[in-house]
């Protein structure tokens, strides 16, 4: 048993660590090919973002949205469950925050203010994985292909509210009315960081006790098995899906109220990003291999190549896109590991290969036991 668990934590740890090698030593040949010193490069990106306390408290601030979006992944992937509506969940949570804390009344206390405004995150997030939810928990709709759905037409729908009824005149830029000062989340002393890390870090470690401490955390892990399996067993598998999708876009929602309210505090057409927190989440969660504790690390390693690209770019001649490549090498080896899994493709080649050389040992076999005869 100890053995089982030692190898599956050498898996787990080969597969998170393998794509961030692999992306970083290909991030170094284009660094060399371009007259730069990798290492003098990668010490620059790493020390400025993880080993000074200014990078490393940016860092926290821009990891915060991302362990949550990465656990709101994690508890439905865990679940064979690929719910894609992270990024709606997180981008409409941020968006009526934003309207509501801009709505309120500027003489509300600052606790009332900011609470309403996270729970607005979080209902509205919740309320954008309830459909899918339902599609898939009764009527067995393929949850990856309407969610992907959905996340495109909300885009446009905040777009048009954004450029319309909700868009502030005041702004030449298209964006929402910007939020109460009571509304906003304070930076920590000459730090991005604000208090909003300490309610992700809450929400961190609640997930955290649900997916290792709880008889949920077992379930989300038995339908991960095999569903079918599971419902046999007596799990409610229907009542399960939309606990988990309900779990998934509270905290996608939280994620999009908390940007809204530490960073943003209006909402552009860029409000989440390039390509987005969710999808972000998403490669943090895999890298992370759905674990809490490795969405932690992967999530802070993803926020360190943001902040350390800053730095690169005052402090060398290296261009700051080197990072964006790095991330986009990241994203091509989590891909190919994430369709590997889903679809077994490695596995189905090494069988289609095996099976094709046990043919041709087993013809050539033939070929010679004829010869021997003639």
């Amino acid at each position: 048993m100890k053995r089982t668990n030692r190898n599956n934590l050498k898996k787990a740890v080969l597969n998170s660590v393998l794509p961030v090698l692999l992306a970083l030593i290909i991030g170094a040949i284009i660094i060399a090919c371009i007259g730069e010193d990798p290492l003098a490069t990668y010490t620059l990106l790493f020390e400025k973002s993880l080993l000074t306390p200014k990078g490393f408290m940016n860092t926290l601030h821009y990891a915060m949205p991302l362990v949550l979006t990465g656990l709101a992944i994690a508890v439905t992937f865990k679940a064979n469950i690929y719910n894609m509506a992270v990024e709606g969940s997180c981008v409409l949570g941020g968006f009526f925050a934003g309207i509501v804390g801009a709505s309120l009344s500027a003489q509300m206390d600052v606790l009332s203010m900011q609470a309403i405004c996270l729970l607005t995150g979080i209902l509205f997030g919740v309320l954008f994985a309830l459909l899918p939810a339902v599609l898939k928990a009764v009527f067995h709709v393929d949850e990856m292909v309407v969610t992907l759905m959905l996340n495109y037409a909300l885009q446009k729908i905040l777009e048009y509210l954004a450029t319309g009824v909700f868009r502030d005149t005041a702004s030449g830029y298209v964006c929402t009315p910007t939020i109460h000062t009571n509304a906003m989340f304070n930076r920590i002393g000459n730090f991005r960081i604000t208090p909003f890390v300490f309610i992700a870090l809450v929400a961190f470690i609640i997930i955290y006790l649900i997916m290792k401490h709880s008889k949920l955390g077992y379930e989300i892990t038995a339908m991960g098995k095999s569903a079918t399996f599971s419902e046999a067993m007596g799990m409610r598998t229907t009542r399960k899906i939309i606990i988990l999708m309900i779990i998934s876009g509270a905290l996608s929602g939280l994620a999009g109220a908390g940007w809204m309210m530490s960073e943003k505090f209006k909402y552009t057409l860029d409000f989440s990003g390039n390509p987005g927190l969710g999808w972000d989440g998403m490669l943090v969660s895999l890298l992370g291999g759905h674990s809490p504790i490795g969405i932690l690390v992967a999530a802070i390693l993803y926020a360190a190549l943001k902040t350390g690209a800053d730095s690169i770019n005052i402090y060398s001649t290296v261009p700051k896109e080197i990072v964006s490549v790095i991330q986009g090498l990241i994203i091509l080896f989590l891909a190919i590991k994430f369709v590997d899994e889903r679809f077994g493709v490695s596995g189905k080649i090494s069988q289609a290969i095996h099976t094709y050389k046990a043919r041709h040992k087993k013809t050539t076999s033939d070929q010679i036991s004829v010869q021997e005869e003639v």
